[in-house]
């Protein structure tokens, strides 16, 4: 097995159609690992961070709500308020269509 090094890989570009499955796929993997020792509340809350910057690059409207619901997401997760944390994930996951 080999790896392609040839060319320069960037972030994985998601489209605007794409988005909402994207997202949500994305947030339930943040919300299976939250509490995890050993590194889950880092990737969660990158994961996070990450769903939350390709919804505001989208600037569509439909996904202020889920904004917000990411914001308070991320800040209880890094209080370590998993349960809180999990509860507006799944919220957020809802939102998203």
């Amino acid at each position: 097995m080999s790896v392609n090094v040839t060319s320069p890989k960037g972030p994985i570009r998601v489209t605007t159609q794409e988005l909402p499955s994207w997202a949500r796929t994305q947030l339930g993997t943040a919300a299976s690992i939250l509490g995890n020792p050993g590194g889950g509340l880092l990737f969660a809350t990158q994961t996070i961070g990450q769903v939350r910057s390709a919804l505001a690059d989208s600037k569509l409207d439909r996904f202020e709500p889920a904004l917000a619901l990411l914001a308070a997401a991320e800040d209880a997760s890094i209080r370590r308020d998993y349960a809180q944390a999990t509860a507006l994930i799944a919220d957020t996951i809802k939102q998203i269509k």
